[in-house]
């Protein structure tokens, strides 16, 4: 199980965090625990199984959002 952590610019309310939750779940149906703050900057998940960076980084910036640096633990 991985733990991944992805810094995203550009949230600014409730409904971005949603938003940004509901995008890793549709590219990762299997994500557990995942949550956004848009007061640290960042979402996080847990993820058993292969995690693709890029198609994430696509999927957050096909919304609107800027996504940063990406951790994987």
């Amino acid at each position: 199980m991985s733990k991944i952590t992805v810094k995203i610019d550009g949230m600014m309310c409730g409904m971005c965090e949603a938003h940004i939750c509901d995008t890793i779940r549709k590219v990762f149906p299997a994500a557990k625990k995942v949550k956004a703050s848009r007061r640290r900057g960042a979402a996080r998940f847990l993820l058993d199984g292969a995690f693709d960076e890029e198609r994430l980084k696509k999927a957050i910036a096909d919304t609107g959002y800027t996504v940063g640096a990406i951790a994987v633990e």
